[in-house]
């Protein structure tokens, strides 16, 4: 939960620090007090947009600071992966925004993108303004809704779902690219299987250019090489006295005569020359041989080399990239490759994706039909608590014509206003203030099966008054039983019931319009439930009427 929220520089507050506590805390003071700023820098700390406009006049830049503590353990582990310090136990998180626009966020200590906030602001607060409101007559916030409520059952058929589309529609795609080849693509298909069956046909090995090359320059100079190691082989050895085995012999024999331990050790290294000589030697004639061994090689490997560079020419890649790239052309003319049996193959594929698409859709319409039918009950009993007897929510589970992202459902919200009325959808059948009610009764009941973050209410009370204003304070009473709730409003009946009442007030009596937030006690409380009652703090009746709501809350 929120602990505290400090701002300095925003808008009209120059300094403010709100302390925060468990249970309904309501924020409450006249209009353009500057309780709409309290919202924006909880805004920036969970990594909404910066405006620049809202730094205060005469001041360079504008700061936020949320310090949060109960953080979930997962969410923790990720804020220590990004450097975070969490070992006191608290989350602080804050937001620099300047005059010129730029914007920093840190969070415990560690800098981090603003993207990370906006990341991690579903883990830690929900808000939910007349915005909101007005969302909930779409069908995609209805879908979603409904989603939440359904828990795991619903979460693992859509999951299932999500995988057989996305599955059917990239194979569709490709079957859709094949039929459809366009004549470049023919050219280019026919150009690839060209450039294969030349490789196929000649099957290059890597290396092979290279090895022919120097196979070929040896070979082309065969009577100078062979003159060079017949030399050196009649040098080393030969029927003369005179080659350099022999005279390494004499020399070792003359030396083994002396007992000197050092012409001893050189005899051992003359029987070493003399054996590697006589190593060198029998290379060399066998080097010899090979030079005699074949004739018509040099013509073979001749015609082997100029096929291989024939080859490069055509094509404009060398040698060893043609049979490196050979898998990937293979791969790649497959892709192309719009031949009846591959058509064939792949409209199975796509009919057995689409029969394992529709069971999945199937799975998916009959979880969200169960989980209507239960939020719809469970709704409508908010409702009835919500100053809305008789009213009633139906959610119509349709469906639409073709397969979409998040299924084959029309989810649509209807109010059937009282018994025996005709439901309609809400974006026609229901007013301001009765979206608010219904938002918080589904925010009641998702409540009930999950634990959610802390949750802000920006005046939904709008449009709401008489006893629907006390049912809605008392049912956010009841919701703040398991979650943080915070209430900006404008009613008494709904901050009468707040656990905590904090007060913004402006002052206008310097150069510049300030704005402080207190935390209200007793006749203090009283007085500004007065105010939001009568617009007289001072009227004695308006007084005597605070203190009987907050008695009766």
């Amino acid at each position: 939960m929120i602990e505290s929220i400090s701002i300095r520089n925003l808008g009209v507050i120059s300094s403010a620090q709100l302390n925060l506590s468990a249970g309904f805390t309501a924020l409450t003071g006249e209009t353009g007090a500057g309780k709409t700023m309290v919202l924006t820098a909880l805004n920036l700390l969970l990594g909404g947009r910066a405006d620049s406009g809202s730094v205060r006049n005469g001041e360079s830049s504008l700061f936020a600071e949320g310090r949060w503590f109960g953080v979930d353990s997962s969410l923790s582990e990720q804020l220590i992966d990004l450097g975070a310090d969490l070992s006191e136990g608290e989350l602080i998180v804050n937001r620099t925004v300047s005059q010129d626009g730029r914007s920093k966020a840190a969070i415990s200590g560690a800098s981090v993108p603003i993207s990370v906030l906006s990341l991690i602001a579903d883990q830690l607060v929900t808000v939910h303004g007349q915005s909101d409101q007005l969302r909930l007559r779409s069908a995609g916030a209805q879908r979603e809704a409904l989603d939440a409520f359904g828990g795991a059952e619903l979460a693992k058929a859509l999951s299932t779902y999500s995988g057989n589309y996305l599955s059917h529609r990239a194979l569709a795609a490709q079957l859709k690219r094949i039929r459809g080849s366009s004549a470049e693509e023919q050219v280019a298909l026919s150009k690839l299987r060209e450039l294969i069956f030349d490789i196929e046909a000649l099957d290059p090995f890597l290396g092979e250019l290279e090895e022919l090359s120097e196979k070929v320059e040896r070979l082309g100079n065969v009577e100078s090489l062979r003159e060079a190691a017949d030399k050196s082989h009649d040098a080393l050895s030969s029927e003369t006295s005179s080659d350099v085995m022999s005279l390494a012999a004499s020399a070792r024999k003359a030396l083994e005569l002396s007992s000197d331990p050092i012409l001893l050790a050189l005899s051992e290294r003359l029987k070493e020359i003399g054996m590697l000589a006589g190593e060198v030697a029998a290379d060399l004639s066998s080097y010899l041989s090979d030079l005699d061994a074949d004739p018509s090689l040099l013509q073979k490997l001749l015609s082997r080399r100029a096929e291989l560079i024939s080859l490069e020419r055509k094509h404009g890649r060398s040698c060893d990239e043609l049979v490196e790239s050979l898998p990937a052309l293979r791969l790649q003319m497959l892709n192309l490759d719009s031949s009846d049996e591959q058509l064939e193959n792949l409209e199975k594929q796509l009919a057995a994706e689409l029969s394992a698409l529709t069971e999945a859709a199937l799975g998916l319409t009959k979880a969200r039909i169960s989980a209507s039918e239960r939020l719809s009950h469970l709704v409508s009993v908010e409702l009835s608590q919500l100053a809305m007897g008789g009213s009633a929510l139906v959610i119509s589970v349709g469906e639409l014509a073709e397969f979409e992202a998040t299924g084959k459902d029309s989810i649509e919200f209807l109010l059937a206003s009282h018994l025996g009325a005709q439901p309609r959808p809400l974006a026609k059948g229901a007013s301001g203030g009765e979206l608010s009610r219904i938002m918080l009764a589904i925010e009641l009941v998702l409540a009930e099966s999950n634990t959610l973050p802390t949750m802000v209410f920006d005046e939904v009370d709008a449009g709401v008054g008489g006893q629907a204003a006390v049912e809605l304070g008392r049912r956010l009473k009841k919701l703040s039983e398991t979650t943080q709730v915070i209430v900006v409003t404008h009613l008494a009946q709904v901050a009468a019931f707040a656990d905590h009442q904090l007060l913004v007030s402006k002052n206008s009596s310097g150069e510049f319009t300030a704005t402080s937030v207190s935390e209200l006690f007793g006749h203090d409380r009283e007085v500004e439930l007065a105010r939001m009652l009568s617009g007289s703090p001072d009227s004695a009746v308006a007084i005597q009427h605070a203190r009987e709501l907050l008695q009766t809350s």
